[in-house]
């Protein structure tokens, strides 16, 4: 039994930690991830298109042309960042449905968004979870 509460405090602690992450950068990109609607466009974007290799590594191979890192490029990499550890947190909340069943599952969903409240951020800032899903 301790090996599995192990286990349920590391992923209790792993999801605040996305969460906060998660919140901040859609705080950062003005998203209001608590609309459902808008965690579901924001998962349909297309990837962006990445800059060719020989352009970061060598531009005098590229004619001359260097990369420009402007506020749109670094909102485009906060967007895609945001996806990603969208979908690394729906990972984790099936495989601990999965491993762990929906009661367990709801209780460290539950706890890490009262640590994302905790730190001041207003409930559902960090998205659509699975706890709406799961309440007992």
């Amino acid at each position: 039994m301790q090996m599995n509460e192990d286990k349920t405090q590391r992923m209790g602690g792993a999801l605040a930690a996305l969460n906060s992450r998660i919140a901040r950068l859609a705080m950062a990109l003005d998203l209001h991830l608590e609309d459902r609607a808008v965690v579901e466009a924001l998962i349909e974007t297309p990837q962006m298109v990445p800059v060719a290799p020989e352009r970061r590594s060598n531009p005098e191979q590229a004619g001359g042309r260097t990369v420009e890192v402007g506020a749109e490029r670094r909102k485009s990499h906060e967007r895609e960042e945001l996806r990603g550890l969208l979908a690394l947190r729906y990972h984790l909340e099936t495989e601990s449905l999965n491993d762990n069943g929906a009661a367990l599952t709801h209780q460290v969903l539950a706890a890490a968004e009262d640590h994302l409240v905790r730190q001041g951020f207003k409930p559902g800032a960090a998205g659509f979870n699975l706890s709406e899903l799961l309440t007992p």
